[in-house]
């Protein structure tokens, strides 16, 4: 199965539109336009047709990520007590 069989798959299972996608790729700081996009999903005939490489399923994932769950929170590291053990 190749990066634009997966991509398609995604695409139809989440109901996603070219833009929504060029907008979750946003949220990971890849910026791609809709004709990009759009390539991905040709017949592998059609001369524009485009290979998705696995650079742009990688932060299509990540802003996937991010679109469903929101952003990333940054957690503060919790302090550790030390424990006085009787010898």
């Amino acid at each position: 199965m190749s990066n634009n069989d997966i991509l398609k798959k995604l695409r139809v299972a989440l109901q996603l539109r070219d833009d929504q996608i060029v907008e979750i790729l946003k949220l990971a700081n890849f910026n791609a336009s809709k004709a990009e996009i759009g390539a991905f999903f040709r017949d592998k005939e059609h001369p524009s047709f485009k290979p998705c490489g696995d650079q742009i399923l990688r932060n299509f994932l990540d802003g996937l990520i991010i679109h469903l769950r929101g952003p990333k929170e940054d957690k503060k590291p919790s302090i550790i007590k030390k424990i006085d053990v009787p010898k």
